[in-house]
């Protein structure tokens, strides 16, 4: 969890399948997310056995997940709930998992959120979608409308992962090193000494390499870029004998 952002809860509601709890444990952790909850899952589901085969370097998730007895105490805390459900509830807001994804990073700024996701077989109830301030569903094909468990729980943490990268881009690269008045200085006896040798400097009292440095001076070279300024002015003067 990036520092100073609250959790983004994955709770799930009355999970079957010990696979899927295992195979869902593995998606949280390939993207960077624990903080999950198991709200009365079945007796096959509570089989360690297969989670942990489908878990697969992802067994601690396994036992840290929380056991909240209802959805009310799993979101109790949580200032933003979003339920995953295709059906479509006036006076709820209908987001697609990137939009989900980037408003549960945003609020989480400020406190927790949750990803809520129905059963197996039936989803969310009527009571459980009324407890969300918002849902979301993927936008699968007519032909099978349906997603596994551990598979929508991996495509909404990798929509999360995708909004926490987006909203912390990576540390800029460290600036380079920039040249010195010393090379600077060499620079100039470099562009002088070609100049006067290739019959450019008529009048060699004239501004004309003044004028030649200060574009260089002004786009604040470094001191990789004026050695190779240097380098390549030296060359081209001793070719010219």
């Amino acid at each position: 969890m990036p520092p100073g952002s609250s959790p983004i809860r994955f709770v799930l509601l009355r999970p079957r399948s010990a696979e899927n709890l295992g195979a869902a444990a593995r998606a949280l952790k390939n993207f960077g997310l624990s903080d999950w909850s198991w709200v009365a899952p079945s007796g096959e589901a509570e089989d360690p056995g297969p989670a942990r085969r489908l878990a697969v370097h992802a067994g601690e998730l396994l036992d840290a997940a929380a056991r909240p007895a209802s959805l009310a105490e799993a979101i109790a805390d949580c200032a933003w709930v979003v339920g995953t459900s295709s059906r479509t509830v006036p006076g709820r807001r209908r987001l697609s998992p990137h939009q989900a994804a980037r408003e549960a990073v945003r609020r989480a700024a400020t406190g927790a959120v949750a990803v809520v996701f129905g059963d197996e077989r039936s989803g969310l109830t009527n009571a459980e979608v009324q407890r969300c301030h918002a849902l979301s569903s993927v936008p699968t094909c007519g032909e099978q409308p349906s997603l596994n468990l551990a598979q929508a729980v991996l495509l909404y943490a990798y929509e999360v992962r995708l909004a926490r990268l987006s909203a912390s881009p990576p540390p800029r690269a460290p600036p380079a090193a920039p040249a010195t008045d010393a090379d600077l200085e060499q620079l100039r006896g470099a562009l002088l000494a070609l100049l006067e040798r290739g019959g450019f400097l008529v009048h060699p009292g004239r501004h004309a390499v003044r004028d030649l440095m200060t574009p260089l001076l002004r786009s604040a070279l470094s001191r990789k870029e004026a050695r190779l300024w240097m380098a390549a002015l030296s060359k081209v003067a001793r070719s010219l004998g």
